[in-house]
């Protein structure tokens, strides 16, 4: 499984559900259920699906505050040259968050295959 470096306040607004797009500055190709890992913590808080990947016009990402989170007056410009929205569904929080060994040079994935007890630990859905 792959695991998602997601900064607070973002990774919080996902496992409450409020957000449900996770903006980047590339594609994906990656589906199906990831870990989330809140940056700077060394630990997996849960997991999400990652359903699909949209390339977001200027106008798309001002219409999406309710799936991005960002507020309409931060939308004045695209974020990325590329500007993509990683759609997310079903988060899963973990009870007790689970340790990892942060790799050097992670910035955004983290191969956590050797956490197959990952999709286990499942806490709540929303």
């Amino acid at each position: 499984m792959k695991g998602l470096l997601i900064k607070s306040p973002w990774i919080d607004y996902i496992f409450e559900g409020k957000k449900t797009w996770e903006i980047r500055g590339s594609n994906t190709k990656i589906r199906g259920t990831i870990a989330l890992i809140k940056s700077g913590s060394g630990k997996i808080f849960g997991t999400v699906e990652l359903n699909d990947c949209l390339k977001l016009s200027l106008e798309e990402y001002q219409q999406g505050e309710e799936f991005h989170c960002v507020p309409n007056e931060q939308c004045n410009e695209e974020p990325y040259r590329n500007t993509h929205a990683w759609v997310l569904r079903n988060p899963c929080l973990f009870e007790t968050p689970l340790p990892y060994d942060h790799p050097k040079g992670a910035v955004i994935w983290v191969d956590l295959s050797e956490h197959e007890e990952l999709k286990d630990l499942c806490l709540q859905t929303s």
